[in-house]
């Protein structure tokens, strides 16, 4: 029973939520969850009722809920300091500093990092700071960016034309004419069933060599990637991947971003996806695990060669004509300083690395003969279960019998939250870094009845 009644009218007269059925959540068509509390992983709502949070709020708070010592460090600044902006030369201690621990972490040849809001922004920089390279170095016409489909790389204008989900385009009048879209890194739904992984990731980079000819390399920026694929399905890359592609960009003088907005800070049992999978990214994002979600925040970080033409740049031309009012926003450059800090002092970067296989294995061990699991798969404590109606031929389930939302749906009745995601019969999990074993045995145990429930 609701303890609240004038909250969930309010919720439904008055809040425009996002992904969501506007229509249904107004009418009271589907359910409204207000969350009250929350601590380690789970998260407890309005009417008492307590969740294991699988997913970690949107693969976000690292660290797990609660951690006072970021609540104090906030709290703190915010008396101290609450805001000022970090135009012409301005810092303040907090977001100096953490931008000096994310330059520690990040690989060798990285140089600075810019703070932004959240990974879509970082995205929208980044895609600001290949045109302003290029035109600096006097290749006005090489502005095209490739993505993949089912990549996720936010929802603005030029982040979500990246994107490689359809939901993301659809009436939005995306994708940008600049963004082009190459094969998806998607082995379990290749289309030939007959290939093998190698000869699906020579597939991968043919098509990407084919998409640079066809489109003329001399008009191509850039390629945007995650290391692994998040929301397209939580997708690890198939064997030799990276190792295929990069070259290729490099042969042809293309910029790389990895998109670390998932991967970053320990997501992967490593502190970045990049050298876990051996990438050497021109630009790095970074949003989620930098503050844990505690308080907003994102960055784009330079590698050494890029920053060395955004200097010359300047040089040229003058200030960086580029920022956001809440860029470097002390309140959450000290969280990302206090969520740092504890990511080293708590070992939750290792945990990830423990923890998460196991999640993933024991998925396996429960579910991987099951009639309709196609596929369960994973890195680091990232891991999916795929479901098919058949097997043998991969077919998927009809989308208006929103199989995967119905197991959520009987996750979330038995306590624990799983992602039904977009675009697929896939349920995704990204808990918390601090999951225990225990709890991990909990998600395949809910996971397990669930399918039974649904699907027999």
């Amino acid at each position: 029973m609701l303890t609240n009644d004038q909250l969930a009218k309010w919720d439904r007269d008055s809040f425009l939520h996002p992904s969501t059925h506007l229509a249904q959540h107004a009418r009271g068509d589907t359910p409204s969850r207000i969350i009250k509390s929350a601590e380690g992983s789970f998260i407890t709502d309005r009417d008492g009722n307590r969740f294991l949070d699988a997913f970690a709020g949107l693969y976000c708070v690292n660290i797990g809920y609660g951690r006072q010592e970021v609540a104090e460090a906030i709290a703190e600044q915010a008396r101290e300091l609450a805001y000022y902006h970090a135009y012409v030369g301005h810092g303040t201690e907090a977001s100096v500093t953490l931008a000096q621990m994310v330059m520690d972490r990040a690989p060798d040849h990285m140089s600075r990092v810019y703070f932004g809001l959240g990974g879509s922004d970082a995205n929208e920089t980044n895609i600001k700071l290949v045109w302003y390279y290029n035109n600096i170095l006097g290749r006005p016409g090489k502005k095209k960016i490739i993505s993949r489909w089912r990549a996720y790389h936010g929802s603005g204008l030029m982040s979500g034309s990246l994107t490689g989900l359809t939901l993301f385009h659809k009436k939005f009048d995306l994708p940008l004419d600049t963004v082009r879209h190459t094969t998806s890194p998607y082995y379990f739904r290749r289309e030939d069933a007959s290939q093998s992984e190698a000869e699906f990731t020579a597939q991968c980079a043919a098509d990407l060599e084919a998409l640079i000819e066809a489109e003329g390399a001399d008009t191509i920026a850039a390629f945007i990637a995650e290391p692994m694929l998040g929301t397209g399905g939580i997708v690890p890359p198939p064997a030799g991947y990276w190792a295929a592609i990069e070259p290729i960009l490099r042969r042809h003088d293309i910029l790389l971003i990895a998109d670390e907005v998932v991967t970053g800070f320990g997501r992967l049992g490593s502190m970045f996806g990049s050298p876990f999978y051996g990438i050497t990214p021109d630009i790095m994002t970074i949003a989620k695990g930098l503050t844990s979600a505690y308080a907003p925040l994102s960055g784009s970080i330079v590698s050494e060669g890029v920053w060395k033409v955004l200097e010359k740049g300047t040089d040229e031309n003058g200030p960086l004509g580029h920022g956001w009012t809440y860029s470097a926003h002390p309140i959450g450059a000290a969280a990302g300083v206090a969520n740092l800090k504890l990511l080293d002092s708590l070992g939750l970067v290792a945990n990830a690395g423990e923890v998460g296989p196991y999640l993933t294995r024991t998925l396996g061990e429960a579910l991987g003969e099951h009639a309709h699991v196609g596929e369960v798969r994973g890195e680091g404590m990232l891991s999916a279960v795929e479901l098919v109606k058949n097997r043998d031929t991969r077919e998927a389930f009809d989308p208006g019998d929103k199989v995967v939302p119905r197991i959520a749906e009987a996750m979330s009745r038995r306590g624990v939250i799983a992602r039904a995601m977009p675009q697929g019969d896939i349920i995704g999990y990204a808990p918390p870094l601090s999951l225990s074993r225990e709890e991990a045995d909990t998600v395949v145990s809910v996971t397990t009845d669930a399918i039974a429930e649904v699907l027999g």
